[in-house]
């Protein structure tokens, strides 16, 4: 039986990709549906100069407040700037914060958790307490707070973001590595004398690399629509950059009504990235959760 279930293991593996991702498709048709949001948003940033048809910052007084049409897909904003292109430009914006805040959050929250569990002790109850006090202010009151003391900008949005991450990401990965500390290739390891660096780093740092991962996913949608709100109250990224938040400030209640395309589809751009990510984190947190994989 061993052997039968090795073939079928190597078969899988020789599967064409197209094969292999028409399974993953069949298996996981949401997680599928949040990776290809995923897989659009960065392709649209990496080719945005190419694929826009208009500057996001220049400006028409021309073509101010144009309905949608065949010149301007999605209309244009208060000051005749197309909102397809500054869509376009703005998943720019989100993703390079989004990505950035989320993977220093992350991995801080990694290192620190890990830390947290393999040293105990003192160490671990003083990490832990400064965790609960972070823990205990909601994810935007404490980006407001840092944002009001640093100023606005796109380098004080990602640190006001980067640091709720850290003592979520920390509490996750600390439950993991305390099963792990225990393991008995850790106490053969200290045994064989070798040090806490090592130890940590080939040892149990591999070992929770998937709640990382997971964790890691989650924070980007997070920091997605954290930035949004931030820059829709005025106190995240700045006017010209064109940024999803800030085109919702200048369109959702003076034009609501009378030019609905200048709020509507900025909204609709923060919604479907915060549920692709949303989706893809689900679907890789049921491959990577050996409980969940085996149902």
């Amino acid at each position: 039986m061993a052997a039968i279930d090795q073939t079928i293991d190597i078969g899988d593996l020789q599967k064409p990709w197209y094969a292999r991702l028409f399974e993953m498709v069949r298996h996981q048709p949401l997680g599928s549906a949040g990776a290809l949001v995923v897989l659009l948003m960065v392709l649209a940033t990496i080719f945005a100069n190419f694929i826009s048809p208009y500057d996001p910052e220049a400006a028409s007084w021309k073509h101010q407040l144009s309905p949608p049409d065949a010149n301007f897909w999605l209309g244009t904003d208060a000051f005749g700037r197309d909102i397809l292109t500054r869509i376009i430009f703005g998943a720019r914006t989100a993703l390079f914060v989004g990505f950035t805040a989320a993977f220093v959050g992350a991995t801080s929250g990694l290192v620190l958790g890990v830390a947290s569990a393999y040293f105990g002790g003192r160490f671990d109850i003083i990490v832990q307490r400064l965790v609960d006090i972070v823990m205990a202010f909601p994810l935007i009151v404490l980006a407001l707070a840092v944002v009001a003391t640093l100023g606005a900008g796109t380098v004080n949005v990602i640190i006001a973001i980067t640091i709720p991450f850290i003592p979520q990401c920390a509490r996750v990965v600390r439950s993991s590595a305390l099963a792990i500390r225990e393991i008995p290739y850790v106490d053969a390891a200290r045994a064989l004398g070798f040090g806490h660096f090592r130890i940590i780093m080939r040892h149990m740092v591999p070992n929770v690399m998937a709640p990382y991962l997971i964790m890691l996913t989650t924070f980007v949608g997070q920091a997605i629509l954290l930035e949004a709100s931030l820059s829709y109250l005025g106190m995240g990224v700045q006017e010209p950059t064109p940024a999803w938040g800030l085109m919702l400030q200048g369109g959702a209640e003076e034009f609501a009504e009378s030019a609905p395309w200048v709020p509507i589809f900025p909204g609709l751009a923060i919604t479907l990235a915060v549920f692709g990510f949303n989706l893809f984190g689900d679907a890789l947190r049921d491959v990577l959760d050996p409980r969940l994989r085996s149902r």
